[in-house]
């Protein structure tokens, strides 16, 4: 069936909306494009005449997709080689959706979206669509086929695996700056004690390289070890900078509501560092260096104002 303008109007009307649920569900901005897109082609063939609200079917639609995509995904992190993280989003992409509430802002943090790695695919649909979105639980159950009672019950277990006893400190882009700078003057002076001040004691340092930049199998944990995992990370070398391309420029940035370094070479986004900050410090140092989960962020940051780089020729 051809789709015609209106169809075409309602879609994109709501695209905004399907790829903050998908980016939420999948913790990749890539595979939300193309679970979006699958749903605009399920959309065209659709007997328009027969969906009452649009609006509920699409997002139905996108979320059986969703589903699927998060079951063969887990199957191929199993068997990946390194840890896996979720790919960042910079502030202003439609993408990281809502942000109204404290819930809606902490539901796409990457800490968030690397937690609900330990839900399941209902616990996660449930949890993203009442908590980001507030869909009710009529709503919801509409959505997974199943009873309302039954998503209830889904939702209190999610909200059990993900409880936490603190929670990120929010930060403005001034905010956010500072902090960048002062990690990174710490971690290229080379002194430990300076950055094991700005840590939490329980930091956890954690990186997805795609094969192409150092990182370790399984995450760094403790102020100590994080601060010296860190100064060598930042420590210049020619290797390093073979692995990369050159030797990249470095930036203060927002992602995903939390402070960032940003990596550039040659027009491209190489590295994202992003900083989990809590009233303790910074508890969590997230390094992903994933090409294929950096394309996203590439396209955006060729279009936004990110000022002058902190470092030139690391």
């Amino acid at each position: 069936m051809l789709v015609g303008p209106r169809e075409v109007e309602v879609f994109e009307a709501a695209r905004g909306r399907l790829e903050a649920i998908a980016y939420r569900l999948l913790g990749s901005a890539s595979d939300a494009e193309d679970a979006v897109q699958d749903t605009f082609l399920r959309w065209q063939s659709a007997d328009h005449g027969s969906v009452e609200t649009p609006e509920a079917w699409l997002t139905k639609v996108l979320t059986n997709l969703c589903l699927n995509r998060l079951t063969s995904a887990r199957a191929r992190r199993e068997t990946a080689v390194g840890q896996w993280l979720p790919e960042p989003v910079f502030a202003g992409d439609r993408m990281l959706g809502p942000s109204d509430t404290v819930e809606q802002r902490e539901s796409v943090s990457l800490a968030m979206l690397t937690l609900m790695e330990r839900l399941s695919a209902k616990e996660r649909v449930v949890y993203v669509l009442r908590e980001a979105f507030g869909y009710s639980h009529a709503e919801i159950a509409e959505v997974l086929d199943v009873t309302e009672s039954n998503c209830q019950q889904i939702y209190r277990r999610a909200k059990g695996h993900l409880a936490a006893d603190r929670r990120r400190v929010e930060v403005d882009a001034a905010a956010a700056r500072k902090i960048v700078e002062e990690f990174l003057a710490a971690a290229l002076s080379g002194r430990t004690d300076t950055l094991v001040r700005m840590l939490a004691d329980d930091v956890i340092s954690d990186g997805e390289s795609g094969g192409t930049l150092f990182a370790l199998p399984r995450p760094v944990t403790g102020a100590l070890r994080v601060a010296r995992f860190v100064s060598g990370l930042f420590k210049p070398s020619a290797e390093k900078w073979s692995l990369i391309g050159g030797k990249p420029a470095l930036f203060a940035t927002v992602a995903n509501g939390a402070p960032a370094l940003v990596l550039m070479n040659e027009g491209r986004v190489v590295g994202v560092v992003s900083f989990d900050v809590t009233a303790d410090g910074i508890v969590g140092v997230h390094t992903q260096a994933n090409p294929a989960k950096l394309e996203r962020a590439t396209r955006r940051w060729a279009g936004s104002g990110h000022g002058e780089p902190l470092v030139t020729g690391w």
